[in-house]
């Protein structure tokens, strides 16, 4: 077996921990970023010219212009000659789907998607409809973060799915202070202000696209977010510098009740004491109260960041057994065992 990972959203690390997880399983695996292809000839100029000619034409559909023209793709395959390319996020953003699914076909590549942002279309309906309609249908297989999103795409849409919740690699340590009280580590939206709101004296916000909501914000929880991004080394030394971790699900996933999003496995696997908004998945993955803790509302969310700040015994109980069960059930290595046996049991 060998596995290009073609990674659709690489503005997360995600793609590059799962390919380096497949390397230390012994599979040849290859990384390629999708936004590091050269782009075709005047991409922009003729994206434009597309999409006004087709709202003449259709004004409820949905078109876009690949990026990428289809050559870079098969230079990729005949160079590397995999067995499978596992798609990371979306395809349609960067190649021609269909013609991408026959050149596979011509060299004898099964053609695999890890869904990690459908819910993100949610309240895209043309865009959500052509991924679903357009792009799903040509893989061989589908892996969704989503429980409710994998019952979609096998009871509603008739695909082959299976559920393979998010992971993180294990972390050290670092034997930081902890001298925030609360933070959350997330892009802005209504749901988390308005949660947050309720604990703008504790918590501290890191993440973008939160000064584009200070209308919406009082100024005091305006005073305790830095509107900036966050990845790798520095995310973990913030995670591990906080006495609670808050997770908060943005609204689209919630109102799907979905959404065991990547921080809580990057929180867990830090060593963080994670307070997270309840839902069925997440108390399949967890055991609240001895692996995590939750929230239902506001009121408990004020309550409970009150209560564990005031208990560190407790508090740092439920977070061993939170690291414990991330380190024996959700690290990479084993969504890739899950992979593996997946693959084995439909080829």
């Amino acid at each position: 077996m060998k596995i290009i990972i073609l990674d659709g959203i690489s503005g997360v690390p995600l793609g590059k921990e799962i390919h380096g997880a497949f390397q230390g399983a012994g599979v040849s695996s290859v990384y390629a970023d999708a936004f590091h292809f050269k782009a075709r000839p005047f991409y922009r100029l003729s994206s434009i010219v597309l999409k006004s000619r087709n709202r003449m034409r259709d004004k409820e559909g949905f078109s876009h212009l690949p990026r990428i023209e289809l050559k870079e793709l098969e230079a990729l395959i005949e160079r590397e000659r995999p067995t499978h390319v596992l798609v990371i996020g979306f395809l349609y953003k960067h190649f021609e789907v269909r013609a991408a699914r026959e050149l596979l076909d011509k060299h004898g590549v099964s053609l695999l998607l890890y869904d990690t942002d459908s819910c993100n279309l949610y309240g895209k309906r043309r865009e959500f409809v052509y991924f679903i309609q357009q792009e799903l249908p040509v893989y061989d297989h589908i892996f969704s973060f989503s429980k409710v999103t994998t019952r979609f795409f096998q009871g509603t849409l008739g695909l082959k799915a299976s559920h393979l919740p998010f992971g993180a690699l294990p972390v050290n340590a670092l034997g930081l202070q902890k001298t925030a009280e609360a933070l959350f580590v997330g892009s802005a939206d209504l749901r988390r202000v308005f949660l947050l709101e309720g604990v703008r004296d504790r918590v501290a916000i890191r993440g973008n696209r939160w000064k584009r909501n200070y209308p919406l914000m009082s100024s005091a929880l305006r005073a305790r977010v830095d509107d900036r991004t966050v990845w790798g080394e520095e995310l973990q030394m913030l995670l591990q510098s906080a006495k609670i971790v808050i997770n908060i699900t943005r609204s689209d996933f919630y109102g799907a009740e979905t959404g065991v999003n990547l921080r809580i496995f990057e929180a867990l696997s830090a060593g963080c004491f994670l307070l997270t908004d309840y839902c069925e998945e997440i108390a399949e993955l967890f055991t609240p109260g001895q692996d995590i803790e939750v929230f239902r509302s506001a009121t408990e969310l004020r309550a409970k960041v009150a209560y564990y700040l005031e208990n560190e015994e407790e508090r740092e109980r439920i977070a061993r057994n939170g690291r414990a069960r991330f380190l024996e059930h959700h690290t990479w290595a084993a969504r890739i065992d899950q992979i593996g046996s997946t693959l084995a049991a439909v080829d």
